[in-house]
Protein backbone atom coordinates (compact mmCIF):
# COMPACT_ATOMS: atom_id res chain seq x y z
CA UNK A 1 0.00 0.00 0.00
CA UNK A 2 2.65 2.78 0.69
CA UNK A 3 3.84 2.51 -2.74
CA UNK A 4 0.79 3.31 -4.40
CA UNK A 5 0.47 6.39 -1.82
CA UNK A 6 3.81 7.36 -2.95
CA UNK A 7 3.53 7.70 -6.50
CA UNK A 8 0.12 9.40 -6.09
CA UNK A 9 1.81 12.14 -4.00
CA UNK A 10 5.19 12.00 -6.37
CA UNK A 11 3.01 12.74 -9.81
CA UNK A 12 4.82 13.70 -12.34
CA UNK A 13 3.55 16.83 -14.53
CA UNK A 14 3.53 16.38 -18.32
CA UNK A 15 3.18 20.42 -18.72
CA UNK A 16 5.59 22.15 -20.88
CA UNK A 17 6.73 25.04 -19.99
CA UNK A 18 6.57 27.72 -22.58
CA UNK A 19 7.38 30.92 -20.97
CA UNK A 20 11.17 30.71 -21.76
CA UNK A 21 10.43 29.93 -25.24
CA UNK A 22 7.86 33.35 -25.11
CA UNK A 23 10.39 35.21 -23.62
CA UNK A 24 13.34 34.19 -26.41
CA UNK A 25 10.61 34.63 -29.17
CA UNK A 26 9.92 38.22 -28.17
CA UNK A 27 13.53 38.84 -27.89
CA UNK A 28 14.38 37.56 -31.72
CA UNK A 29 10.97 39.54 -32.74
CA UNK A 30 12.80 43.15 -31.03
CA UNK A 31 15.84 42.52 -32.80
CA UNK A 32 13.98 41.93 -35.88
CA UNK A 33 12.33 44.78 -36.15
CA UNK A 34 14.80 46.94 -35.08
CA UNK A 35 17.04 45.82 -37.95
CA UNK A 36 14.65 44.97 -40.99
CA UNK A 37 14.65 48.63 -41.74
CA UNK A 38 18.10 48.96 -41.69
CA UNK A 39 18.72 46.31 -44.08
CA UNK A 40 16.72 47.40 -46.85
CA UNK A 41 17.41 51.28 -47.35
CA UNK A 42 18.54 52.30 -51.15
CA UNK A 43 18.21 49.11 -52.88
CA UNK A 44 19.08 49.59 -56.47
CA UNK A 45 17.31 47.51 -58.64
CA UNK A 46 18.13 46.69 -62.54
CA UNK A 47 15.78 44.96 -64.24
CA UNK A 48 16.30 42.53 -67.01
CA UNK A 49 15.41 42.99 -70.32
CA UNK A 50 14.97 39.98 -72.57
CA UNK A 51 13.55 39.87 -76.23
CA UNK A 52 9.95 37.29 -75.70
CA UNK A 53 8.07 36.90 -78.40
CA UNK A 54 4.82 38.10 -78.64
CA UNK A 55 1.89 35.83 -77.65
CA UNK A 56 -0.39 35.00 -81.00
CA UNK A 57 -4.04 35.05 -80.00
CA UNK A 58 -6.87 33.69 -82.48
CA UNK A 59 -9.13 36.52 -81.51
CA UNK A 60 -8.73 40.48 -81.67
CA UNK A 61 -7.94 41.64 -78.39
CA UNK A 62 -9.35 44.70 -76.55
CA UNK A 63 -6.64 47.40 -76.19
CA UNK A 64 -7.27 50.13 -73.45
CA UNK A 65 -4.42 52.75 -73.86
CA UNK A 66 -3.35 55.20 -71.33
CA UNK A 67 -1.51 58.11 -72.61
CA UNK A 68 0.91 60.23 -70.56
CA UNK A 69 -2.14 62.71 -69.77
CA UNK A 70 -3.86 60.06 -68.41
CA UNK A 71 -6.58 60.31 -71.27
CA UNK A 72 -8.77 56.65 -72.04
CA UNK A 73 -8.41 55.57 -75.60
CA UNK A 74 -10.26 51.82 -76.24
CA UNK A 75 -9.63 49.00 -79.13
CA UNK A 76 -12.43 46.50 -79.39
CA UNK A 77 -11.58 43.71 -81.57
CA UNK A 78 -11.41 45.46 -85.23
CA UNK A 79 -12.77 48.45 -84.73
CA UNK A 80 -10.45 51.88 -84.86
CA UNK A 81 -9.17 53.53 -81.53
CA UNK A 82 -11.54 55.94 -80.11
CA UNK A 83 -11.55 58.31 -76.71
CA UNK A 84 -13.50 57.10 -74.00
CA UNK A 85 -14.13 58.75 -70.36
CA UNK A 86 -13.64 56.13 -67.48
CA UNK A 87 -17.45 54.65 -67.26
CA UNK A 88 -18.02 54.19 -70.95
CA UNK A 89 -14.61 52.11 -70.73
CA UNK A 90 -16.34 50.07 -68.01
CA UNK A 91 -19.41 49.30 -70.13
CA UNK A 92 -18.20 48.57 -73.09
CA UNK A 93 -15.33 46.04 -71.89
CA UNK A 94 -17.81 44.41 -69.47
CA UNK A 95 -20.06 44.00 -72.57
CA UNK A 96 -17.84 42.84 -74.52
CA UNK A 97 -16.43 40.16 -72.21
CA UNK A 98 -19.72 39.12 -71.36
CA UNK A 99 -20.33 38.10 -74.93
CA UNK A 100 -16.62 36.99 -75.70
CA UNK A 101 -14.97 35.57 -71.96
CA UNK A 102 -12.06 34.34 -74.27
CA UNK A 103 -11.07 37.81 -74.89
CA UNK A 104 -7.76 39.59 -74.55
CA UNK A 105 -7.67 42.50 -72.48
CA UNK A 106 -4.71 44.77 -72.89
CA UNK A 107 -3.39 47.99 -71.31
CA UNK A 108 -1.00 49.50 -72.73
CA UNK A 109 0.83 53.01 -70.74
CA UNK A 110 2.84 55.11 -72.01
CA UNK A 111 6.07 55.98 -70.81
CA UNK A 112 6.50 59.16 -70.41
CA UNK A 113 3.25 58.94 -68.03
CA UNK A 114 2.35 58.44 -64.52
CA UNK A 115 2.22 54.74 -63.45
CA UNK A 116 -1.01 55.80 -61.27
CA UNK A 117 -3.14 56.09 -64.27
CA UNK A 118 -2.38 52.30 -65.32
CA UNK A 119 -3.47 51.10 -62.05
CA UNK A 120 -6.42 52.97 -61.98
CA UNK A 121 -7.25 51.31 -65.32
CA UNK A 122 -6.52 48.02 -64.23
CA UNK A 123 -8.78 48.50 -61.02
CA UNK A 124 -11.37 50.20 -63.18
CA UNK A 125 -11.30 46.80 -65.36
CA UNK A 126 -11.73 44.29 -62.40
CA UNK A 127 -14.65 46.42 -61.08
CA UNK A 128 -15.72 45.60 -65.08
CA UNK A 129 -15.68 42.08 -64.62
CA UNK A 130 -12.34 41.22 -66.07
CA UNK A 131 -10.50 38.45 -64.73
CA UNK A 132 -7.13 38.18 -66.68
CA UNK A 133 -5.01 41.54 -67.99
CA UNK A 134 -1.99 41.84 -70.04
CA UNK A 135 0.39 44.51 -69.99
CA UNK A 136 1.56 45.98 -73.23
CA UNK A 137 5.13 46.92 -74.59
CA UNK A 138 7.46 47.67 -77.48
CA UNK A 139 10.01 44.91 -77.91
CA UNK A 140 13.29 47.12 -76.98
CA UNK A 141 14.95 48.05 -80.60
CA UNK A 142 18.62 47.06 -81.03
CA UNK A 143 20.17 50.52 -81.74
CA UNK A 144 19.75 51.27 -77.69
CA UNK A 145 22.47 50.63 -75.26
Amino acid sequence: MRSSARHKRFKLKSEINVVPYIDVMLVLLIIFMVTAPMINKNVDVNLPQANAKSLQDKKDPVIVVVDKDGQLFLTLGTEKRQPVDVATMQAKVSAFVKVNPEVSVLVAGDRDGKYEGVYQVLAQLQQAGVAKVGLMSAPESSNKK
